[in-house]
């Protein structure tokens, strides 16, 4: 992102962000800004499959059940990575991009996170796994 422009507004905009950089755009379009989590995987901080890590001011709006997607190590890709894979474009076409995210979308993944979290095992794993390379290419 342009220098500064966490003081621009909110937080999730949709996929026309003026804030993000041309590079930056290519880099999300792509997935390739995800490559960094690698050396979380790698030190154990994170792994491949599981909850994708929240921003804090969502994750303080969680009821005492979507509170249980804290409680297990974060990942890389989940259900919800594969379900939202157009997120940015998604809330780009909402005239109120926050409150649709709030509203609509962390709802939604924080569901399929608790899902990912009840069928939880190598089998899920490998599962998502496949999925999230499909997605991808």
């Amino acid at each position: 992102m342009r220098p500064n422009s966490d003081k621009a507004g909110l937080l999730t905009v949709g996929s026309r962000d003026n804030r993000v950089t041309k590079v930056g755009y290519f880099l999300r379009k792509y997935k390739l800004d995800e490559l960094p989590q690698l050396i979380n995987v790698l030190v154990g901080d994170m792994s491949f499959v599981g909850p994708r890590p929240e921003v804090r001011k969502y994750v303080d709006m969680y009821d005492a059940e979507q509170l249980k997607v804290i409680t297990v190590k974060p990942g890389i890709t989940d259900y919800a990575s594969i379900e939202y894979s157009n997120e940015n474009d998604l809330l780009a076409k909402s005239d109120n991009p926050e409150k649709t995210y709030i509203e609509e979308v962390m709802p939604a993944k924080l569901k399929l996170n608790l899902k990912y979290i009840e069928e939880a095992g190598l089998a899920t794993d490998v599962k998502i796994i496949f999925k999230t390379i499909g997605k991808i290419l």
